[in-house]
């Protein structure tokens, strides 16, 4: 299966902690490296869990909701090829979804799983709903945050004009900083704590340079500007491969990427659809805070 390593990953609870979680690495068809972070106990009963990101972010945006997910679940994390802990492709043509749905199947057959339940946050629930019609079987239901088949393309714009810019940070307070002035429409409530989580799951150290730089490849503002110049593609029928599925939808109430009207065509579309609407939130709700937490906690009891 080209795997590469295992090993424990302690998440900062100290070395006399239990681990947090496995961390692992397989190389892609391609030979790219590709991370993930395993939490949980492999032979639980219960649905395992995939965890996709959204387009800049990695695994660590889930650590927490992994943390409570895995007193049943096993959960597991991926770094897209160019984010994180994965490795930098040498072609940015490939930072597109299909391949990322590619990198995603086969991490399950590295780790030994038949179907999971996916929660895709942004790009993450894009990949899901590809996922659903490349291999239907591999899927027990999907939990989309804050995302549709449609992009608004103010968001898209906002999102394009950001991605890819080497921003260099002294220390992480500093990012906290500034990424609490570039988001704060999209989360007005947030406090200290928040910016600084965030912070810490956006930048990482540089040693050679003395700073913090973002943690993904630049070159992926090329792809993202590349994909933005083509005619948008009709995602209609990716959401309607998750038709036989169970889905969770949510939505941020400020959210410039998934709104209101294909929150509501989705239902229409899907009417088993599941739906959360979180007020005074923009695009991305977190996935481990309440009570987007607590939903899909219990959305997961019924698959």
């Amino acid at each position: 299966m080209r795997e590469l390593e295992q090993n424990q990953g302690t998440a900062g609870r100290g070395a006399a902690s239990p681990p947090a979680y496995r961390e692992r690495l397989f190389r892609a068809a391609d030979d790219v490296p590709i991370y993930f972070r395993d939490y949980g106990d492999p032979a639980s009963a219960a649905v395992p869990v995939l965890c996709l990101g959204g387009l800049t972010r990695n695994s660590k945006d889930f650590h927490r909701l992994s943390c409570r997910l895995a007193a049943r679940h096993r959960v597991l994390c991926m770094d897209y090829r160019g984010r994180g802990r994965s490795g930098y492709d040498p072609d940015w043509h490939h930072y597109i979804p299909p391949t990322y749905v590619a990198d995603a199947i086969e991490l399950l057959k590295v780790a030994d799983v038949g179907a999971v339940a996916v929660i895709g946050t942004s790009l993450g629930g894009l990949c899901a709903m590809g996922m659903a019609a490349a291999a239907p079987t591999r899927l027990k239901g999907v939990v989309l945050n804050d995302v549709g088949p449609v992009v608004n393309p103010d968001g898209l714009k906002r999102i394009a004009a950001y991605v890819g810019q080497d921003v260099r940070m002294p220390d992480l307070a500093a990012a906290a900083e500034a990424l609490s002035r570039q988001f704060a429409a999209a989360y007005p409530d947030a406090g200290p704590d928040l910016w600084q989580d965030m912070a810490a799951g956006t930048f990482t150290r540089d040693a050679a340079a003395g700073d913090w730089r973002l943690d993904y490849d630049l070159t992926l503002g090329e792809a993202v500007r590349a994909q933005a110049a083509q005619p948008v593609p009709d995602l209609w029928p990716l959401f309607r491969a998750l038709g036989p599925l169970p889905v969770l939808a949510v939505r941020g109430a400020l959210s410039d990427v998934l709104d209101e009207a294909t929150f509501e065509r989705m239902a229409v579309e899907k009417p088993d659809l599941v739906r959360l609407l979180l007020p005074n939130c923009g695009h991305v709700p977190l996935p481990h805070l309440e009570p987007m937490q607590g939903a899909i906690e219990a959305f997961l009891e019924r698959l």
